[in-house]
Order: structure tokens, then C-alpha cells, then sequence
């Protein structure tokens, strides 16, 4: 089997390459790229649409496959993730030259394209709202409906054949989570245990209990970590909990016990650290889309089992100024509209009028991400002004003038680049990245060229000098 590295594992996908972009690659300064993963890849080749009527057949893209499906297995091989590439024009006739991307430990992965993801600045850094711990609730309390005999009585009445756990089960489980089961999930789980190998001897518990109930195995505490949040997403996020929220808004809490499934990816857990207008024991879903937040689904499990309550109680919003704000031409029509001492995350997007400068957020203590699209800054080299930014984002040219000027922040945690995925070649983003990772002594993005001759694809078979 070639290695990840051998000129023969790429030549089938680069002659597909060459047959696709031939006008691309034959012209100076061309290029294509894409990222292959062991069972996913983003590859630029035309996709062929199915006869009228028809499904199209795997035969179709069958030398797609056959081509993705060899670096696919030397991934394997090698024990990667996954490789991002670009294939450029070359000087040799019928030439190409291959560079193979290893972003290595300074970069999260970049989402289907070959530019590098967040740069990573410093060992072990979060985004704020992952950091973000929950506030102490001392005043709360389990609701009034929570009621542990009536939970287990339904549940013998509705389930009489099921199987509950035993004592040294639950304290197995309470011993590996680190905490002990709240009152009801403990009721719950002397009644039902959840194996699947006993769904067989009773009737799913789905209908009764209102969710696909994990087994005690696999009940665990969802805490930030539990919750894989990149950069890019973390850093847009702020954590606001108001006095009307029954759930603290966190991206994950050491008081959420998630015990089951909605059946389509989000989890049920029983809350311990409830907002300020909620109950310790509340029921609530955290979403498998979003990046933060939970929401309520009843005040107890004795609610939502025995009362059939799963869609928590209206919450009235109070009007607060956003911690998130947004200037574009759709949203707010300046930043002097967003300015406010609570700001944590500003982000400039399509701007039709004048550069706009960053003066009246200078100052703001809790201003800690700042993202700008192209053009929409008067003076990049004002950002140096914004003392407490944790995540700027920037499109390559305003990055070179703050590079230039001896401008970049001292105190990021990470940064993005934000390139046109087509138009912006990623070598020339890369060689960008490198020089803000060499700022923060981060070790740099690799690059392995393949030599030219070995990417020739200009027949079947492997050329002479290769």
C-alpha cells in the first residue's frame, strides 16, 4: 500500500484534477484544492446529475471513488484524520505540483476547505463561554411537582415488567459520574434500568418515559468539555443568563446529568444548577446544533413523566443590550449603536458605506472578539487599541497591515484568517497563518511538496521520472 506521501497514491485523483481545471491549471498562478478524510472528503470535481427519473448510480463517480478511495486507505495507513491539498499550475508539460497540508497542533481543522481553521496561540486555550462555570443558585429549590413515590408508582404501573437497576448498579454509576443521582433518576432507574438487551421483556419505555433512556452506563455529566465547541463558533458565543431564565445559558455545566435522547440527537438531562427562575431537578434538552444553552422541558421528572409536561413555560425577555452585536447593512447601522460597556463580541459584516473606525469601542473591558469583513476598517492598525481581545478574525489584507505595522494584539488566544475559499490560493493563506504563529512562538503549518515529476498525470501509468 503507498504511503500518504508516494506520488502513485495521487496520481488517479490528479489526473481527474487536470481532466476538470485544465484551464485553471494551465494558466500561471492556477490552482484547486480540497481535504480528504477516512470517510468524508471536499474534492472540486464535477458532480454529473442523474437522468430525469432516475437515482444516479454509483458507476457515475466510480473513478472519483477508486481516486478518493486511495488516499482514503494510506490515510488509514499512516493513522491520519485526514490531509488537505492544493494542486497547482506547473512549468513541466502536462505537470502539476501537489502540496500536502499538516496544520499540526497550532490549528483547529478548517470546515471542508484546504485554508487553515482557528489559530491556536496559546497551549490549552478556550473560548470564553467554554471557560464560563456556572453561577451559584443558592435560594433554589426542587419544584413543588417533583414528587419521587408517585414517579415510581406510575412507572411500576405503566412498566410492570421492566427491570430496575440494582443498589450496587446505581453506586457504580454514581461512583464513575462523581456525584450522586438526584431523588428522581434514582426513582427512575430502580424501576427501569434502561439496558436494551431487556426491551425485549417489556414495552419500550420511549412512550412512558418521554425519551430513549440511556442506560446507567452511559449516563454522564455534560460539562463544557462534553460539548465540542471550535474557536470560530465559541468565540461568536456569549454566555447571558437573565434573572427570568429558568437554565444557565453555558455551553456545558457540572450540574447537567444527561440520561436520555429526544430520539433525534439532543440529549435529556436533569439539571442541578438551575437558572434563577428555575428548580433543582428540572428536566431540560441541550441541542445537538447549537453551541450553547439548554432549554427547559419540565420543572421535574415527575412532570414530564406523570403529568406529560415536555414544553417548558413561556419566558418573557427582558430588553438588554446585546453582548453579541452585529453591524451590516441589515443589522445595527454603526458601532456607536453597539458600544456598551457589556460588549463582548463585535462582528462587522457586508458594509456599503464608509471604512468605519473602532473608537467608540476603545475602552470597553469585556471586548474580547472582534471579526471584520473586508474593507469595513478605516484603520486595521486601531485594533492594537483593543486591549482585552481574546479572538480577532480578519481577511488577509487587513492581517499584512497589522503584520507590517507591528500591530497584531500581544494578548490573542487564537486568530482567523478569513480567505475566499476559492479565489484565495491556501498556500498564500498559510504562508500568512505562519507569520502569526511565529509572533506567539506556535509551532508553523507544514507544507509537503510532492516533486514535480511525480505528479505528472499525463498518462495511466507512472512517468519515467517519478
Amino acid at each position: 500500500m503507498p504511503s500518504l506521501h508516494d506520488a502513485a497514491t495521487w496520481r488517479p485523483l490528479l489526473r481527474l484534477l487536470r481532466a476538470a481545471h485544465a484551464e485553471t491549471l494551465s494558466a500561471p498562478g492556477g490552482h484547486v484544492a480540497g481535504q480528504i478524510g477516512p470517510g468524508a472528503w471536499s474534492v472540486p470535481l464535477p458532480h454529473r446529475p442523474p437522468r430525469p427519473g432516475r437515482a444516479s448510480p454509483v458507476s457515475d463517480h466510480q473513478e472519483e471513488l477508486d481516486a478518493v478511495g486511495l488516499v482514503a486507505e494510506a490515510l488509514k495507513e499512516d493513522g491520519s484524520d485526514g490531509v488537505s491539498f492544493v494542486v497547482e499550475a506547473s512549468s513541466a508539460p502536462g505537470g502539476v505540483r501537489l502540496h500536502l497540508i499538516e496544520p499540526g497542533s497550532s490549528v483547529e481543522p478548517g470546515i471542508a476547505t484546504a485554508h487553515p481553521g482557528t489559530l491556536l496561540l496559546a497551549d490549552g486555550a478556550l473560548p470564553e463561554p467554554v471557560r464560563r462555570l456556572p453561577d451559584p443558585v443558592p435560594d433554589a429549590v426542587p419544584a413543588p411537582s417533583a414528587d419521587v413515590e408517585l414517579l415510581q408508582r406510575t412507572l411500576r404501573e405503566r412498566l410492570p415488567d421492566a427491570v430496575g437497576a440494582s443498589e450496587e448498579e446505581i453506586a457504580a454509576a454514581e461512583a464513575r459520574l462523581g456525584v450522586p443521582l438526584p431523588p428522581e433518576l434514582r426513582a427512575l432507574y430502580q424501576v427501569v434500568r434502561g439496558r436494551y438487551e431487556d426491551w425485549d421483556d417489556f414495552r419500550d419505555p420511549y412512550d412512558t418515559i418521554g425519551c430513549e433512556l440511556f442506560p446507567l452506563g452511559k449516563v454522564y455529566v455534560a460539562d463544557a468539555a462534553s460539548r465540542k465547541v471550535l474557536w470560530r463558533f465559541g468565540a461568536m458565543e456569549a454566555v447571558e443568563t437573565g434573572p427570568e431564565d429558568a437554565v444557565q445559558q453555558l455551553v456545558g455545566s457540572p450540574g447537567w446529568i444527561v440520561f436520555g435522547d429526544d430520539g433525534g440527537g439532543d440529549r435529556m438531562a436533569v439539571d442541578l444548577l438551575p437558572g434563577p427562575d428555575g428548580h433543582v431537578g428540572q428536566v431540560i434538552v441541550i441541542g445537538h446544533e447549537g453551541n450553547i444553552g439548554a432549554g427547559l422541558v419540565a420543572d421535574s421528572l415527575t412532570d414530564m413523566v406523570v403529568h406529560r409536561h415536555f414544553d417548558g413555560r413561556p419566558v418573557p425577555r427582558a430588553e438588554r443590550p446585546p453582548l453579541v452585536a452585529h453591524v451590516n447593512r441589515a443589522s445595527l447601522p454603526g458601532i456607536e449603536a453597539a458600544a456598551h460597556p457589556a460588549l463582548e463580541v463585535l462582528s462587522i459584516g457586508a458594509w456599503e458605506k464608509e471604512p468605519l473606525g473602532l473608537a467608540p469601542v476603545f475602552g470597553l473591558p469585556r471586548l474580547r472578539t472582534l471579526c471584520a469583513h473586508a474593507g469595513t476598517l478605516a484603520d486595521p492598525c486601531e485594533i492594537s487599541r483593543l486591549t482585552h481581545l481574546e479572538y480577532l478574525e480578519l481577511p488577509p489584507a487587513e492581517w499584512r497591515v497589522l503584520l507590517d505595522a507591528g500591530a497584531v494584539p500581544t494578548g490573542l488566544l487564537a486568530a482567523g484568517i478569513e480567505a475566499h475559499r476559492q479565489r484565495d490560493n491556501p498556500l498564500r493563506t498559510i504562508a500568512l497563518a505562519n507569520e502569526i504563529l511565529a509572533l506567539y512562538g506556535r509551532p508553523p503549518i507544514a507544507c509537503i511538496t510532492v516533486p514535480e515529476g511525480a505528479a505528472r498525470t499525463g498518462s495511466r501509468s507512472p512517468s519515467p521520472d517519478s
